[in-house]
């Protein structure tokens, strides 16, 4: 098992594979805030040697998702949803900036990528395979980043597009969630093909701001519960 998990993490050294899978049980609250990350446990769980899991730690530490405490060991911080609103934000207003030069350096193969992702959304949203769409939802965006030609736009957009995807996931599971979220892809796309970047700015934002609007009311909502539950 400890294998496939690896395996599934793409390129790059054992401790950023190890990273990988740990910043992801991180982001979706499978380690929770305040619980402690055993190095012997981590590696006796993966199958490997200490030596990369404390590279991971060190390189999670980087990314303040986690703590190391002198002589007590390292503590998840993990993601508020404060967090989360500012990553929205700051993804608001690069993406309204990153899809009009998007439009400007766009080429036709680029074009055809997009639309082949975004077929692939509007299939599994009619199926309602939540997993799916994320995963295509991330493509989406990314292959409008790519469609920039810069680099920086690339890599500041990729690793904020990213947090969010997994960290709001719970958005897509608001009712019909998948099918409207299908359709602001669709008005993106054509504003894309139609080579309108103000519509573009304004299709893309709006899509931004109400997965913002929905991933306020999953944490509020959350909040609620767990202080009912302490009563």
């Amino acid at each position: 098992m400890a294998k496939n998990i690896l395996e599934n993490t793409g390129h790059g050294s054992l401790g950023n594979k190890i990273f990988n899978v740990l910043r992801d049980k991180i982001l979706n609250e499978e380690y929770v805030k305040g619980q402690k990350l055993n190095e012997v446990a981590l590696a006796k769980q993966l199958n490997i040697s200490r030596t990369p899991i404390r590279e991971a730690l060190k390189q999670l530490e980087l990314e303040g998702l986690v703590k190391s405490i002198p002589n007590k060991g390292v503590y998840v911080l993990g993601f508020s949803h404060r967090d989360i609103d500012d990553m929205l934000e700051i993804r608001y207003a690069l993406e309204g900036l990153a899809i009009q030069l998007a439009i400007e350096r766009i080429n036709d193969e680029q074009l055809e990528k997009i639309k082949e992702v975004y077929d692939l959304m509007e299939f599994y949203a009619g199926k309602n395979d939540q997993e799916k769409f994320n995963e295509l939802n991330i493509a989406f965006h990314e292959a409008i980043y790519c469609c920039t030609q810069s680099k920086y736009f690339e890599q500041l957009l990729s690793d904020i597009n990213y947090y969010i995807h997994v960290t709001s996931r719970h958005s897509i599971k608001q009712p019909d969630r998948l099918i409207s979220a299908a359709q602001e892809h669709r008005e993106i796309y054509e504003a894309i093909v139609a080579r309108d970047k103000e519509l573009a700015k304004e299709k893309i934002q709006k899509h931004i701001r109400k997965t913002q609007m929905l991933v306020r009311t999953y944490y509020e909502n959350k909040a609620k519960e767990e202080n009912a539950s302490e009563e």
